[in-house]
């Protein structure tokens, strides 16, 4: 009796272990005979079938699947109607529609997470019928009032996006708030800088509690590169401004030199000046240095005058460095400067006229001396 018994635990501990790799999602679909439904993956870069049937009389559906190793979005489709769902922990999934409100109407048990998912599913939905809309109207005061309103919702959307993704960066919900779109554009743009916020703290979580996630590194990845992508904007940006701003197509600079003087760069007004960004820990400093005091002693007394800013991480290296130097040499320390000028290598040089405009970028020696000689004339 007692090696029956062993045996009889045995096997129910095996059944249950083979059984909790699985989930099951079911339920019925109303209005639906004949018609097939399918059980589909939605992985990161494409979608895969896992199953499919043929939908009874009593529109009575279920599906069996491997379990994922963490949350992930699976979806149950009848041709281009499908309802979206996560699988984390849960077993089993029980859905109730009907085919012809499949995708909007319908009821999900067993899964909260995929209930909050539904409302923002819905929420992109009617907002996206109302734009379908706006193209049909032709009064001006109608359209008006129509973009008004889908503002609002988008808003509203956002908002209800913003509270769950704040009150668990985590979950799958945070995860699919983030990528959901209009028109092919991210409501949560990470390119935008107040909601790249979002889009990092769901990423930051998603790495620390589920480092080897697919998901996790994707997500990652991809804040990094929309990170990188801001940069560059912003940096563009100013350097458009050097060029937009009337009477001065320069950022004035300033900042502090080794003696804690506080240095401007718009105090050399009327001056020629040569913009320099670079440090003395670069391999060629000496080379460089020469070549740049040979220009200060050619031209100096006649107007001629060097700015430079130091990028060197070392504060010691730099004051140590810039003991012997004749022209102003401060130290741009957080590199706040050099992201305007959209320096993205040193040594980089501007070279502005007397009027304090930008006449050239990265000449080499020859040609800054001959065109610091012509604006001085």
């Amino acid at each position: 009796m007692k090696r029956i018994f062993i045996v009889l635990l045995f096997f129910t501990v095996l059944f249950a272990c083979t059984n909790n790799e699985k989930f099951t999602v079911e339920g019925i679909v109303e209005n639906a005979q004949g018609k097939t439904i399918i059980l589909e993956h939605l992985g990161i870069a494409n979608i895969t079938m896992l199953d499919s049937m043929k939908i009874p009389k009593t529109g009575k559906f279920s599906f069996s699947a491997n379990r994922p190793d963490y949350p992930d979005f699976y979806r149950i489709r009848i041709q281009n109607r499908s309802i979206t769902f996560i699988v984390d922990s849960t077993e089993i999934i029980t859905i109730h529609t009907d085919f012809d409100n499949f995708a909007t109407d319908y009821t999900i048990q067993n899964s909260p997470q995929s209930e909050l998912i539904k409302n923002l599913r819905i929420s992109v939905i009617n907002i996206q019928n109302q734009l379908s809309a706006l193209n049909q109207l032709t009064d001006q005061n109608e359209r008006t009032a129509k973009i008004t309103e889908i503002e609002q919702a988008i808003e509203t959307h956002r908002e209800t996006a913003r509270t769950l993704i704040l009150e668990n960066s985590r979950s799958a919900t945070a995860y699919f708030a983030l990528y959901q779109q209009i028109n092919g554009h991210y409501i949560f743009s990470p390119f935008v800088a107040d909601d790249y916020r979002y889009w990092a703290m769901v990423a930051t979580s998603y790495n620390s509690f589920m480092p080897d996630s697919e998901r996790s590194r994707n997500l990652y990845n991809f804040v990094l590169e929309a990170l990188k992508e801001q940069r560059l904007v912003q940096q563009q940006t100013a350097l458009n401004q050097l060029i937009e701003q009337e009477g001065k197509n320069y950022i004035d600079i300033i900042l502090s030199d080794k003696l804690g003087v506080e240095r401007s760069l718009s105090d050399l007004k009327g001056k020629v000046i040569l913009i320099d960004f670079s440090a003395h820990e670069m391999g060629q400093s000496t080379e460089y240095i020469f070549a740049l005091r040979d220009l200060y002693t050619k031209y100096n007394s006649r107007g001629f005058e060097i700015f430079q800013i130091s990028l060197d991480r070392n504060r010691l290296l730099w004051e140590i460095s810039t003991e012997n130097i004749p022209w102003i040499s401060v130290r741009d320390e957080n590199g706040h400067f050099a992201q305007m000028y959209n320096v993205r290598q040193i040594p980089t040089i501007f070279l502005l006229d007397k009027k304090g405009n930008i006449v050239a970028r990265d000449l080499s020696f020859s040609e800054l001396d001959r065109e610091i000689s012509r604006l001085l004339r």
